[in-house]
């Protein structure tokens, strides 16, 4: 394969423009592995631009980002009803995160579907069942001891049904996933409240329940409502002890929630949801 800027520039040339971001186009003629550790799952650009054609044209306006990553993995564009806050969208999510204590009853459900294998690729991390007492070292192998049946039915159904496993020890579920798993475009559900983390590379993820994840792996169209689109316009400068942070959860205050706080104490990531 040509080098990657010999692609672009004949890319750019045959474009007839030199400013065109030609990534997605790269994507769509060169196969991309999702990840590292899924090589034979490829990122579907090619997927996601129809998608988001049809359903420029059927709503006649320009999309938002948000919107042409969600749009763009309806499971029937053309016929799918789109009204913000009130129709229900059909989606195809690319992938599934779990972690351990929501993976147990979300993958003895999968195993009740008879299923030979998951339809989207999928992973375990084992991070939340590590209680933060004594110190790092110690609190792993307390937790590999008390949970050894737990990370054991994990890790041998994991590796039945094509899911993969990050063992006690390997770390934090969202960093993981926005190491090796969060991408441009992505749209992915976690089995945790914290899964947006992974939004932070250009993609959509959603915290959800194990049964919606159990839907996603056994090839169901997810169901979420049609989000309405809310813009924000901010003046002036952060001052003090002042974070990006404050601001979204001052939005959604404003929005829906009734009660937000600025922090979140957790215990090795999660354990004690404050």
């Amino acid at each position: 394969m040509a080098p990657y800027s010999l692609l672009v520039t004949r890319l750019q040339k045959a474009l007839g423009v030199r400013q065109y971001h030609v990534a997605s186009v790269l994507c769509q003629r060169a196969k991309v592995a999702m990840s590292h550790f899924e090589p034979n799952d490829y990122i579907r650009y090619d997927l996601l631009e129809k998608n988001i054609n049809i359903v420029r044209k059927r709503l006649n306006r320009p999309l938002t980002l948000s919107e042409k990553i969600v749009y763009g993995h309806l499971d029937d564009p053309a016929n799918q009803d789109i009204e913000r806050g009130k129709t229900y969208l059909r989606l195809r999510p690319d992938r599934v995160a779990m972690q351990d204590a929501t993976a147990q009853m979300a993958m003895l459900q999968f195993i009740s579907s008879g299923l030979p294998k998951v339809a989207v690729p999928s992973t375990i991390h084992c991070d939340h069942l590590i209680e933060a007492q004594l110190g790092g070292e110690k609190d792993l192998r307390r937790a590999k001891d008390i949970n050894q049946e737990v990370y054991n039915f994990l890790a041998t159904a994991g590796a039945k049904y094509g899911v993969g496993f990050w063992r006690p020890g390997s770390g934090i579920i969202h960093q993981i996933i926005l190491e090796n798993y969060a991408y441009p475009g992505v749209l992915l559900i976690g089995t945790d409240s914290h899964t947006p983390n992974g939004g932070g590379l250009g993609g959509i993820c959603i915290g959800v329940g194990g049964a919606d994840a159990v839907d996603v792996m056994a090839g169901i169209p997810w169901e979420l409502k049609c989000p309405k689109v809310i813009g924000v316009k901010l003046t002036g400068s952060l001052s003090g002890w002042t974070s990006p942070k404050d601001v979204i959860l001052k939005v959604a205050g404003i929005l829906t929630v009734k009660a937000v706080a600025s922090c979140r104490p957790l215990s090795a990531h999660g354990v004690t949801h404050g």
